[in-house]
């Protein structure tokens, strides 16, 4: 089981996006996630099949902090943002930021991050443009971010996009403790014959 989190602003359609994916339904009806809530689906990444634990958040600063044990186990983590709003998109940041303080992830360089742009049906109010998308997930961390334009009322990129956080969580092997051989000392006898010698 791979534990994926969703973050975003509350209205970017987190929601929205994980419906489309995991029920193939939509609704024009808003209703603000309350705390968190997730839903799984059993998918395949080359030619293995792997079950997900999809995790959708609220948006609304009340319910930013959900707690450091609530991020841990994290293997992927989606950052959403509308392409009709920009702060949505400067906002995620603060996201990213908040997840790798609360995450602690044992090496931030490397975590898997994936960055959804969500509403591309809405093309004529579009502020938000793929190059500056781009350019942020070239420059955030040290490696590329994966991004995606997705309209989660059309069905639009999402299936494309959770193919990709399959691939980044599934690539997040569990850490294996490595217990070496055991080693056998053994007293030299030169120094055991010293010690019957001497006085003590």
């Amino acid at each position: 089981m791979y534990k994926i989190l969703i973050l975003g602003d509350s209205g970017v359609g987190k929601t929205s996006l994980l419906n489309q994916y995991v029920k193939q339904k939509f609704t024009q009806q808003y209703r603000a996630t309350v705390g968190a809530d997730f839903m799984s689906k059993e998918v395949v990444v080359d030619d293995k099949q792997i079950s997900l634990q999809i995790w959708d958040t609220a948006g609304q600063d009340r319910f930013q902090t959900l707690g450091a044990s609530f991020y841990r186990g994290t293997e992927c983590c989606v950052l959403v943002y509308d392409i009709t709003d920009p702060k949505s998109f400067e906002d995620l940041d603060e996201w990213r930021r908040e997840f790798l303080t609360q995450g602690n992830p044992t090496d931030p360089d490397v975590f898997p991050f994936v960055v959804i742009g969500n509403k591309c049906d809405r093309v004529d109010q579009k502020k938000v443009e793929l190059s500056q998308v781009e350019q942020w997930c070239k420059t955030v961390g040290k490696q590329t971010i994966p991004n995606f334009e997705c309209s989660a009322k059309e069905n639009i990129g999402v299936d494309a996009a959770f193919q990709e956080i399959a691939r980044a969580a599934a690539s997040q092997e569990k850490e294996e403790i490595f217990v070496p051989e055991t080693i056998v000392l053994k007293q030299n006898t030169a120094q055991k014959k010293k010690k019957k010698d001497g006085c003590c």
